[in-house]
């Protein structure tokens, strides 16, 4: 692994941001292609229900500062899911002209062009409302507790949200591949966030090393728990402790906060296991460093890789190879990674199971996308499939603790899910405090 393979320039290109914006003119063509759909099909596909046919109305007409007003009153981190979701499977791949022409309307990006357009004019259409005198405690400053520390503060309440991390904003801020949140949006996105008031957040504070939650409990009226996935699945294979090998959560977090791109060191022949979004994020900026071989191996076939296609198909574009229906045996290498030894696999009777024959890929560096875990789960939490067990509302087994987010079971570790778990539980602590 070195350094700089590539100049500065070119790593500044790479870098940037991969969805141009659309122009008024281009928002208003683009617009123009709804059919505003009554039954809108997009509506229901939306995990947070935006108003679409109505916020693309309001975009034809001339008001995008109203678009940006009905995205939001549902999606309070509007602007980040317009780039991170996956639209071509949620709004647009239901959108009546995908289902007619396999040409969908740019949801994604119209309802890009009316956030955008509405943080940048400093402009908060959101107020609070009369002080109720209860405080709530919030753990994770991601996208599930940001949505919900603001909309309790809208109804009222005073929130405090305590983040491990030295930076809020979550999975926006420190997993989601640089290309899609360039120029700092997630952070401009959680300053405007803030701009609500009553919300205060703690940094590098984590629940169970520097707060329990008995502690939060007894200072607050309500906790959310929003804290994500913080533990990394193990390969379980010889040689995964060798130099070079490394969970590609971290790999794209230090890339997202690294100020010197060309300063960050990449391998040759990268080699990333998993079939996830974290697994295509990682390969493709291994590629946009300027690794030489980049491949993708995957144990099942590609349909059940949770990647989209189109993210898959533009991993491809940048040159990554795809594999599937193959599992790690073996990192090899004399105190780093030379090489990663593969077992081909098929659906057996029992499950998954290894052919027999095997193939080896050269890689000096190798990332691990196997998925993530709950660590540290709270004490006396009663757990669903390694997850906090919640039911509608996000209430948990415990009184007065409410869950959300990637940390709660039954969610589709989406960013726009997270956001509307976490709006749906403020209601209902509103309720209960109320």
């Amino acid at each position: 692994m070195v350094a700089a393979r590539l100049d500065s320039q070119t790593l500044a290109a790479h870098f940037d941001d991969i969805y141009p914006d659309l122009d008024p003119h281009e928002a208003r063509v683009a617009a123009d292609r709804c059919y505003f759909c009554h039954d809108a099909p997009c509506v229901t596909a939306c995990p947070t229900a935006i108003d679409i046919p109505l916020f693309i109305r309001q975009i034809a007409t001339g008001m995008p500062e109203a678009a940006a007003r009905t995205i939001l009153g549902q999606n309070i981190l509007g602007a980040m899911c317009a780039r991170v979701c996956p639209t071509e499977t949620l709004c647009e791949g239901s959108c009546v002209r995908e289902v007619a022409e396999g040409n969908p309307v740019e949801i994604g990006r119209l309802q890009r062009y009316a956030t955008d357009g509405l943080l940048a004019s400093n402009e908060h259409p959101f107020e609070r409302a009369a002080p109720t005198g209860k405080r709530v405690a919030v753990v994770g400053a991601g996208p599930a507790g940001l949505a919900c520390a603001h909309r309790l503060a809208m109804l009222g309440h005073e929130v405090v949200i305590h983040d491990a991390h030295a930076k809020p904003g979550g999975l926006n801020e420190y997993g989601i591949a640089s290309y899609k949140a360039a120029n700092g949006i997630a952070q401009e996105e959680v300053d405007w966030l803030l701009r609500i008031g009553g919300i205060s957040i703690v940094t590098d504070s984590a629940l169970g090393r520097d707060v329990s939650l008995t502690e939060l409990q007894e200072s607050h009226d309500a906790v959310f728990l929003g804290m994500g996935l913080a533990g990394v699945n193990a390969l379980r294979a010889p040689g995964e402790d060798l130099d070079g090998v490394r969970d590609a959560v971290d790999f794209v977090a230090e890339l997202r906060q690294c100020e010197d791109l060309s300063a960050l060191p990449i391998g040759r022949h990268v080699v990333v296991i998993g079939g996830g979004m974290t697994a295509v994020d990682a390969a493709v900026q291994s590629r946009l460093l300027g690794a030489e071989h980049v491949t993708i191996v995957y144990r099942r076939d590609r349909g059940a890789m949770s990647a989209s296609d189109y993210e898959l198909d533009h991993a491809a574009t940048e040159g990554v190879t795809i594999l599937t229906n193959a599992m790690p045996v073996a990192v090899t290498g004399t105190g780093k990674a030379q090489a990663v030894e593969f077992a081909y696999t098929r659906s057996g009777p029992k499950g998954l199971e290894k052919t027999g024959e095997t193939f080896t890929l050269p890689a000096d560096q190798v990332f691990k996308a196997i998925g993530q875990t709950l660590a540290g789960a709270p004490e006396g939490l009663t757990l669903e499939g390694g997850k906090i067990a919640v039911d509608a509302a996000g209430r948990t087994s415990v009184g007065g603790i409410w869950a959300g987010g990637d940390c709660a079971a039954g969610g589709e570790d989406l960013t726009v899910t997270a956001v509307a778990q976490g709006r749906d539980a403020a209601l209902d602590i509103h309720r209960a405090l109320t």
